[in-house]
This record gives structure tokens, sequence and C-alpha cells, in this order.
């Protein structure tokens, strides 16, 4: 199970993500919104430890490891992040993402094999800015299950590629009540879709009234050993989140 309580991440001039809090566990599909494309990400990122937060408490199966949290997870069509480059074709996004399989797991997963194997022959030649979304959000999910290990699937924002629930809510509910293998499917979105009646979260959930913090300070159970509360400077997993952090603080 994934558990976030009081995660928060500090920008330059004010809260990056302000304090959320979460659960999520495998079988299950959890949406979080959040009107902000910034702080949807910064979630995605730290839920899927490519970003260490500023403090709050988040484990993985009951381990605060930062890398037992990474290898375990998959982040999705991350923007600025992760996203696919427009001028890739389909057939060499799929040889570059297979290369990132780990290698003792990867064997023949060669491109071509595993188009058609996968179902996406038909799709090989396009650019990927020419995938439906529907499409788009199939291919892209397949790619991070390519990984046997991954076991919680981070999806950032895949409704900013259309209007419509229907083009990815349907592929991520069947990615998680899978009973050959279940995830944990995290998906952050703008707006929760009128249909959706299962987990939900907002970001900044967590925030407390001022007068209610002393309150809540001094009943705060203590961290157990697998689960210690990060209290030190926000530092950064990757070079591609600091990258992130500076454009998204430029552009408010």
């Amino acid at each position: 199970m994934l558990f976030v309580q009081q995660l928060h991440v500090k920008g330059r001039r004010d809260e990056l993500l302000p304090p959320t809090s979460l659960r999520v566990s495998p079988g299950e599909l959890l949406l979080v919104a959040a009107d902000r494309q910034d702080q949807r990400t910064a979630l995605a990122l730290t839920i899927s430890g490519r970003m260490k937060p500023t403090g709050g408490l988040i484990t993985w199966a009951g381990n605060s490891r930062t890398k037992t949290l990474r290898l375990a997870s998959a982040l999705v069509d991350s923007p600025g992040v992760n996203e696919p480059e427009q001028h890739l074709s389909v057939r060499d996004l799929v040889t570059e993402d297979l290369a990132l399989v780990p290698r003792r797991y990867r064997g023949a997963l060669l491109s071509k094999p595993w188009l058609k194997i996968n179902r996406f022959e038909d799709i090989a030649d396009l650019w990927t800015e020419q995938l439906p979304a529907g499409k788009r959000t199939e291919l892209l999910t397949a790619l991070a299950l390519a990984n046997p290990h991954t076991d919680l699937l981070v999806v950032d924002s895949p409704d900013r590629h259309s209007a419509s629930a229907a083009d990815w809510l349907p592929r991520l509910k069947a990615l998680a009540y899978d009973g050959g293998r279940p995830l944990a499917v995290v998906a952050t979105v703008t707006a929760l879709p009128d249909s959706w009646t299962g987990p939900a979260a907002v970001i900044g959930n967590a925030v407390q009234p001022a007068e209610e913090a002393p309150a809540a300070l001094e009943s705060a159970p203590e961290s157990t050993p697998a689960q210690t509360a990060v209290t030190d400077q926000p530092s950064l997993a990757d070079d591609e989140s600091e990258a992130l952090l500076r454009e998204t603080e430029d552009a408010k």
C-alpha cells in the first residue's frame, strides 16, 4: 500500500505541493484532483520517488526508503518530465522505453515483436503527437508495465489530452482491477469525472486552519521506524525534477 500523510514540497516562493494525505492499495485506482498542473506534477514526482519532499510521511509497503518507492513505481506521461517527444515515432519511443527496462528482465524486448504482441502495429509509424488520447494512454501504460517489478503506476494528468474521461479512465480501471497483476494506480487530474464514484483525494486536503495547527501537532503520533517522516530541506531525486521545479515556479 502507498501511504501518504501531510506530504508537502516547498518551492522558492510558496509551496509547490501543499500538505496532502492519501492512500491506495494494490487493486485500487485513486484519482487526485488539483487545478494547477505544477501541483499535480509535484505530487506525481514525489509519490513515485522522483522528488524528495520537504516534509510529511510517505511509505510503500511499510517502507519509507525513497529507493524502494522508486523501484516499485512507474511515472507515466508527466509534462516536462517524461512525456514523449513529439518528433519521435511510436516505434522509436518503444525502442527507447524498452531500453530502460532492467537488463535482467529485458531479454528479447525489441520494438517490433513488442509492438506485435501488444497490438500496436497499426500505430508504429505514427508520430507520438498524432496518437489519439485513448491510444496514447494505452501505449504509455503498457510500456511502463514492461518492467515486471512495477507495482505502482502514477499517471500525470491524462485528462489534459481529452475532455472525455472515456479516453483514459477505463484503461486505468482495467489495470488496477486486473486480477492477474493487481496494481496500485494513482492518476492526477484537473477535476474528478462526473461518473467517478471510486476513491478520490484533493491536493492540499491536509492543510489545517491556523487555529487548529497547535492541537494537531500535540496529538500527532510518533512515527514508527518503517515510517520515518521527512524533515530535511527539499532536494531533488534527479535533474529532470529540478528542471520541472524551475519551470513551474517561473511560470507562476
